[in-house]
């Protein structure tokens, strides 16, 4: 069985949960201990001298797994000789050698590095004519139900709660088939097709049957953005508006999740709920302002009654009366608003988030992408600029994949046009520009970009970044594109994180040396360029740690367009005026290849502007609601203790 290095629900718990549940430090640890299970599965049944039925799944949770089962394999020896697998799904219509097909996904990170014959490996057909569909469907199932079922089915879970692609509204005992994939879905999908528009509709899929009947399911499940949808399907009741919530009803399913997976758990979330804890101060901060905003309460009027009515009352009884309790956890909160993130010079700054000295700061704000900067921390990017301090930026990666096809045309043109007015000759100039038109008029969907595509691309997004830090007031020695190799395939598919980007990284913080790095922190996908970006940031600190100039460095993360910090996490929030709002809007639009059609939309159809100014908004709503002072706008950041 999985052993969890966090925890796993005991029988008292599952007053809540109705799943076997798992929670891992983190999605490494938790692939190696699937993969673990798996192997053994494996070797057992070449004990028995029996097949090994294995269902498999595709997206971005399995990834870490089968990284994990290739090393067994080219390590340790496991043989995949008497594996039978089959896959969940496989959109439609799809070509096989497509760079979104599930065939070349299962190839590239499984199939082609162990020994699985070719003849065992089953993933469902994208080129059938709908009428060849339903007989394959059920021939799908036969070869299934012949081998005697799937011994092991390891899944995902999609944003609505999908199993394969059985989509809101899948019956339990829906078969193998045709379906039309949710929007919800699509969306998801459509960065790994450069689009929406560009995006399969419908799908082939293993129906919720024959999961069901499978001897053992694990659901994989990563990053903060799942953690609804995985409360919804463990907690909530059984309903096919969300099919992973069926697996309750298996009697040997489990839920293996990471750390942020499993934050809206009521165990992990409202843990004092479940059982007796020790009323640590980050404990009661998250309890007292998550009862004020449940109440629509400002913190100072909560009550006795409030505390003990809501599972509270050890609490009380350990700190209160609630009175006592309020002023505390108001205070901690009134702590955090500065409007010098910097730190205030010649202050007292004991209750201060950032130190008064020195006055003069060496700050470095790492932006995954060209406009993460701008867009989750331009206000306090512009007031550390404004405040005298010694402002750095360092651009990631290049960001070319989130510029359309039509923009990169057009600034080739623009050269080319160039030249000419001007009578540069530039003979070179003239064939990048028809190389780049003959291969974007040709181009199939989801087809790598060649290279001078990709170039010019990259440059655009350059000058959109540099601009933005003009417009701050940044000199161009201050800011620094890394072009980090992890990013540079040309794909949605990036490279694993290696020591060249952690190398760069090192090589610019020990440059500059400075006394505040700002990141971006978001978790929601551990596969995602900002998780990369910011393990590469983590290596170059975790290694830089013993330099002297480290101990007066501090490290702050901001988050991303579409999510902020919980209201209890933040430790330092930076608040905007009206006016400040606005210039940071003109910082974004600088941004043009970003402003009315994004490549990358996703689910939100507000331009990155508006989100950002929406969410800063939220932010300093929610200070508002738990009794402080009305700001129009907070960018909040929490800082990481290294």
């Amino acid at each position: 069985m999985l052993k969890s290095k966090v925890d796993k629900a005991t029988g008292f718990e599952k007053r809540f949960e109705n799943i076997n549940t798992v929670v891992f430090e983190n999605s490494g640890d938790a692939s190696k201990a699937v993969a673990q299970e798996i192997a053994a599965l494996i070797q057992t049944k070449q004990k028995e001298n029996k097949p090994c039925i294995l269902g498999l799944a595709t997206g971005s949770s399995p990834k870490g797994l089968y990284a994990e089962l290739v090393r067994l394999h080219k390590e340790e020896g496991l043989s995949f000789k008497n594996v039978i697998s089959f896959n969940l799904d496989e959109y439609y219509p799809m070509e096989p050698n497509s760079i979104n097909s599930y065939v070349r996904f299962m190839k590239e990170l499984l199939f082609d590095h162990v020994d699985i014959l070719p003849e065992n490996a089953h993933v469902p057909d994208g080129l059938l004519t709908k009428e060849q569909i339903a007989d394959y469907c059920h021939n799908y199932e036969a070869k299934i139900e012949a081998l005697g079922g799937i011994d092991l089915q390891i899944l995902g879970i999609g944003g609505n709660g999908h199993i394969g692609f059985n989509e809101s509204g899948s019956l339990q005992n829906s078969k193998t088939r045709l379906v039309a994939l949710d929007h919800i879905t699509r969306v998801a999908a459509s960065k790994d097709f450069f689009g929406l528009s560009n995006t399969p509709r419908t799908a082939i899929t293993l129906g919720v049957k024959k999961i069901m009947e499978a001897k053992r399911v694990i659901l994989l499940a990563w990053g903060e953005g799942k953690a609804n949808v995985v409360k919804r399907s463990v907690e909530d009741e059984v309903t096919n508006r969300v099919p992973a919530s069926f697996l309750q009803e298996h009697n040997n399913a489990i839920f293996i999740l990471d750390k942020e997976a499993s934050s809206k758990l009521t165990r992990i979330n409202k843990p004092w709920l479940v059982e007796k804890v020790i009323w640590t101060d980050k404990l009661t901060r998250k309890a007292v302002l998550g009862l004020a905003l449940q109440l629509k309460k400002p913190i100072l009027m909560l009550t006795d009654a409030d505390y003990i009515e809501h599972g509270m009352s050890d609490l009380l009884a350990d700190s209160g009366p609630a009175y006592d309790i309020n002023i505390k956890i108001f205070n901690k909160l009134q702590n955090t608003i500065t409007g010098w993130p910097g730190g205030k010079p010649n202050a007292e700054d004991s209750n201060r988030p950032e130190r008064a000295e020195p006055a003069k700061k060496r700050v470095l704000i790492f932006s995954p992408h060209p406009d993460d900067d701008i867009i989750s921390m331009g206000g306090t990017f512009m007031r550390l600029q404004e405040q005298g301090h010694e402002v750095h930026v360092a651009y990631q990666t290049s960001g070319n994949i989130a510029v359309a096809d039509d923009e990169a045309l057009r600034f080739a043109r623009f050269v080319t046009d160039y030249n000419d007015k001007f009578g540069i000759k530039s003979a070179e100039a003239e064939n990048i520009y028809q190389k780049a038109l003959d291969f974007l008029t040709n181009k199939k969907n989801s087809e790598i970009d060649i290279p001078e595509v990709r170039y010019i691309k990259g440059l655009i997004r350059k000058g959109e970044a540099r601009a933005t830090s003009h417009f701050v007031g940044l000199t161009d020695d201050q800011i620094h594109f890394m072009e980090l190799p992890f990013y540079e395939t040309g794909t949605i598919e990036k490279k694993p994180i290696g020591k060249e980007d952690i190398q760069l990284t090192m090589d610019l913080i020990e440059k500059i040396k400075p006394h505040q790095i700002y990141a971006a922190g978001d978790l929601a996908d551990p596969h995602g360029t900002h998780k990369v970006c910011l393990d590469a940031i983590f290596e170059a600190v975790k290694a830089l740690k013993s330099k002297p100039f480290m101990n007066d460095c501090w490290l702050w993360l901001y988050r991303g367009a579409w999510q902020e910090w919980g209201i209890d996490e933040v430790e330092m929030a930076v608040p905007m005026s009206p006016d400040q709002v606005l210039a940071k809007r003109h910082g974004i639009f600088k941004h043009q290849s970003q402003k009315d059609g994004v490549v990358f939309q996703g689910t939100d159809a507000r331009e990155f502007w508006q989100r950002a100014e929406d969410r800063n908004a939220e932010t300093a709503s929610l200070y508002q609601e738990l009794g402080l002072a009305t700001y129009a706008a907070m960018e909040a950041f929490v800082r990481w203790h290294y």
